[in-house]
């Protein structure tokens, strides 16, 4: 969708912005022609997506069909904007006539190009596209698996999962959580193959390459990347996996040879299993993680009470089970939905989804509507994942919910070990979507479910259920909703560690991060609100981070912090 749900690595030169004229001086011919052009798109287009977030807000929070029909034609009535052939013609002139110098005026002529490049779409195959992805995406959120005849919710097919010691209800637990991908999986094939067709239309060779590009990202810049990750992370992952399945196999009263995936907690084993000592979740459940998170954003500046005052937070019949913040207006109507337990999980979910929110808050409001927005989508990532992490510090854990001393003692024994162990958990998950959604889009024809399993095996180390294989990978949203941008997830870790090296040292000035919490700390708020939130994409991804941190977007930050350590 081209509306704002919030749900790169690299080597290369910085992009810079084109040198030019500043705001308020005199513009050639050729930008007053734009600048009209934007305006008229703006007028055009900034009602009907305030319309269509609000209709995905309610199609999710009601899981209704009439809502979720309001919504498809919202969304088609967008994308027929972004495909009119007349005014992809006038900005590609724009573009070619290489007289446009004034850095806004560029970089929103840029971000419309490939907004219209990515819809020149016939249309029939477009409403093919948006009626299939639509329908897919209510049941995805409608659905309610089963266990022994008994309808569960995820809430408590993850209760289960990491609670239950008993092999059999657990894997009936974690069975039940890919029953979805059943139900949806032919559909998804059969959209993906419609996705394809209408990027081959367009020159690409697959509409993964298509959203590349048109995300401003290079293919073979992330290949590299990845394949990095997969070399830097063996040896580290395969020791603390080790020694969580000879733990977990002491627990179950089993081999670790007999570990089967249901075992690790969590249904696609992307989050670390708590079970170094006592577990994280008893230090909140006698909290309120929706307290603890205002009381945070509020003592580092960057206040939240209007954004949860507008959102929707506790589980019920028919709602999406997952979390999300979107930015209904760009003009300070920003939510999110979650569906809060007073657990860790919960507390990571509902700092990370309000991380996205506060970015999307403070956007400097003075600049112009498309430019209202992240620098990229694994920017506002970046920044979750910064705020989420705080759920497993001790210093954090310790101010936040007033620990005594011992307790802090009994976390800090274990709270760097989960830390490494959930970031290189999840380095590997992302090695697995990121791998076989690239698969998916070359070949959608092939035997998925084994490849699914190949890569699995490979990357996770986990071993395959036995039986045949079935459609549990499509029991994965994001392929949905969210095609091609799991890597954005994985390039976000990266940027929040390179983030968190550089406040440390940078803005609290200190020798290293040991006790650092960040509570009470606005010089953190003042940091992300200057460089990082305000400008929002008025500067290309590759010239933001280095405005914000003097370098280059670089993984050694995240090497040194959960790779390297001891």
């Amino acid at each position: 969708m081209l509306f704002g749900i919030s749900l790169c690595l690299c080597h290369c030169r910085p992009a810079v912005t084109p040198p030019g004229l500043e705001r308020g001086q005199k513009l050639n011919q050729k930008e007053r022609e734009l600048e009209r052009f934007i305006a008229a798109h703006v007028e055009k287009i900034k009602p009907m997506s305030k319309a269509a977030n609000l209709a995905y807000w309610q199609a999710a929070i009601s899981g209704k069909t009439e809502d979720y029909d309001k919504l498809k034609e919202l969304d088609l009535a967008i994308r027929k904007v972004y495909s009119n052939p007349r005014e992809f013609a006038e900005l590609k002139a724009f573009k070619e006539s290489g007289q446009i110098k004034e850095p806004r005026l560029h970089r929103q002529m840029d971000l419309l190009y490939f907004g219209y490049l990515s819809n020149q779409i016939e249309p029939e195959l477009l409403r093919r596209i948006v009626d299939l992805s639509t329908s897919i995406e209510q049941r995805f959120h409608t659905y309610r698996s089963t266990m022994e005849g008994t309808t569960v919710t995820i809430n408590e097919i993850t209760t289960i999962l990491t609670t239950e010691t008993d092999s059999r209800k657990r894997e009936l637990a974690w069975r039940a959580s890919k029953q979805v991908g059943n139900e949806i999986a032919a559909d998804m094939l059969k959209l993906a193959r419609l996705r394809n067709q209408a990027a081959r239309g367009l020159g690409f060779d697959n509409y993964r390459t298509l959203l590349l590009i048109t995300g401003e990202q290079d293919p073979q810049e992330l290949e590299r990347i990845f394949e990095e990750l997969y070399n830097l992370t063996n040896e580290p992952y395969a020791k603390v996996k080790a020694e969580l399945d000879r733990v977990l196999a002491a627990q179950y009263g089993i081999r670790a040879d007999q570990l089967m995936p249901w075992h690790y907690h969590d249904p696609f084993f992307q989050r670390s299993p708590l079970v170094y000592g006592k577990s994280l979740d008893d230090y909140y459940k006698n909290s309120d993680v929706k307290i603890l998170a205002e009381k945070f954003y509020a003592g580092i500046g960057l206040p939240v009470e209007d954004i949860l005052a507008r959102s929707d937070l506790y589980e019920r019949q028919s709602k999406d089970q997952h979390g999300f913040s979107t930015d209904i207006d760009r003009e300070g109507d920003v939510r999110i939905l979650v569906n809060l337990n007073n657990d860790e999980r919960w507390m990571e979910t509902i700092l990370h989804e309000l991380g996205h929110a506060v970015y999307s808050k403070n956007h400097d409001r003075r600049e112009p509507y498309l430019l209202r927005d992240a620098a990229h989508a694994f920017c506002t990532e970046a920044v979750a994942m910064f705020f989420g992490r705080l759920s497993r510090n001790a210093a954090w854990m310790q101010e936040m919910i007033g620990l005594p001393p011992d307790q802090r003692a009994e976390i800090e024994k274990v709270s760097g070990k989960y830390m490494q162990l959930q970031q290189l958990i999840f380095a590997r998950w992302a090695m697995v979507m990121y791998y076989f959604e690239k698969q998916l889009y070359t070949n959608p024809d092939q035997d998925l479910d084994s490849l699914w399993w190949d890569l699995v095996e490979k990357y996770q180390l986990l071993k395959r259920p036995p039986g045949p294989a079935d459609g549990g990978w499509a029991s994965k949203l994001h392929f949905t909703v969210n095609p091609c941008y799991y890597h954005n997830y994985m390039l976000g870790e990266l940027l929040a560690s390179q983030w968190h090296h550089y406040l440390v040292h940078n803005v609290l000035k200190l020798e290293s991060d040991r006790g650092v919490s960040y509570v009470g700390q606005k010089k953190v708020g003042d940091y992300f609100r200057e460089k990082v939130f305000a400008p929002g994409t008025v500067y290309h991804w590759t010239e933001m981070i280095p405005r914000a941190t003097g370098e280059l977007l670089t993984p050694k930050y995240f090497v040194e912090q959960f790779v390297n350590t001891p």
